[in-house]
């Protein structure tokens, strides 16, 4: 893995990023065989990269085994990034929206040299409103946090951004996972379940992580319903782009990707079953080799 910084066009910071580049000897298994061969083999390691990006209250920390996977099976680099407010990378702005999380996306893809881009949640938002002007030759969303006509606003707690204000980290977490129903069956448990759970989280290193980041949450989430959309909005697209989501995630991101792919003939969408919404960030790679085979053009 090599660790190094790019800085935004902006001006006003730089991103941290982790890039995973196949060794020419890699070995790699039956079902990343086909893969590779479409991509070009162990030749193809100097091939234009793919930039992941990551969702809310994370890191990149978590998708490195994941970029690893696709690098191996696609035999080209791959690059995760932090995105501001992380650690390695320059705090949000005051001015932060989704055009900042563009331009740095933008930013990473020319300085990797990368033309494809896979996005989870957060990430996800910010890719598919990336692809409508840069450019981006194929894209992967998983379970992307689009607000469609609407569709989140209920989701948004007020007493998030509240708690984040008065310090009270354990109700603001508590409001987001109840809001956004992403932590599976736990998200519907009592407000007061909630908080002792993340009290007795910030005794681990992710969850002690997850709330120094509730501020930027704060921010991505008015960023997500700022841009609300209309589907006329991405009828332009024209980036071949798959629109997947864990059979066990909320079906709000489903019924996004179902809308999205009725009415824009570039996108594609699918479930997976049996994952939930952190389904980049779960052992195994069976999400990996469905990615990279539509990455490698071969499904």
């Amino acid at each position: 893995m090599e660790t190094w910084t790019v800085e935004t066009d902006d001006g006003a910071g730089h991103l941290q990023v982790h890039s995973f580049r196949p060794a020419s000897n890699a070995s790699v298994s039956n079902s990343s065989a086909s893969i590779t061969a479409v991509a070009g083999g162990p030749a193809a390691a100097a091939a234009p990269g793919v930039v992941v990006v990551h969702g809310t209250l994370v890191t990149d920390a978590l998708y490195r085994p994941f970029a690893r996977k696709l690098s191996v099976l696609l035999s080209r680099p791959v690059h995760c990034y932090n995105r501001r407010g992380r650690a390695g990378s320059a705090p949000q702005p005051p001015d932060y929206t989704a055009a900042t999380e563009i331009s740095d996306l933008g930013t990473v893809m020319r300085e990797s040299n990368s033309t494809d881009v896979v996005a989870h949640s957060y990430g996800g938002f910010v890719a598919l409103q990336a692809a409508l002007s840069l450019p981006v030759r194929r894209l992967v969303t998983y379970d992307a946090a689009l607000s469609l006509s609407g569709n989140l606003s209920h989701r948004w707690r007020p007493e998030l951004e509240q708690s984040v204000a008065e310090g009270q980290l354990n109700h603001a977490w508590a409001h987001l996972v109840q809001g956004l129903a992403t932590a599976g069956p736990i998200s519907y448990l009592p407000l007061g379940a909630l908080r002792m759970l993340s009290i007795l989280s910030a005794r681990t290193n992710l969850g002690a992580e997850m709330r120094t980041l509730l501020p930027t949450a704060v921010a991505e989430m008015q960023a997500v319903l700022d841009a609300d959309a209309e589907l006329q909005d991405f009828t332009g697209l024209t980036t071949p782009t798959l629109m997947l989501s864990g059979g066990w995630s909320p079906g709000y991101f489903a019924e996004t990707g179902r809308q999205l792919a009725a009415a824009v003939p570039a996108i594609h969408f699918a479930v997976v079953p049996g994952q939930l919404h952190e389904g980049p960030i779960r052992p195994g790679k069976r999400l990996a080799v469905k990615i990279a085979r539509f990455l490698a053009d071969t499904a």
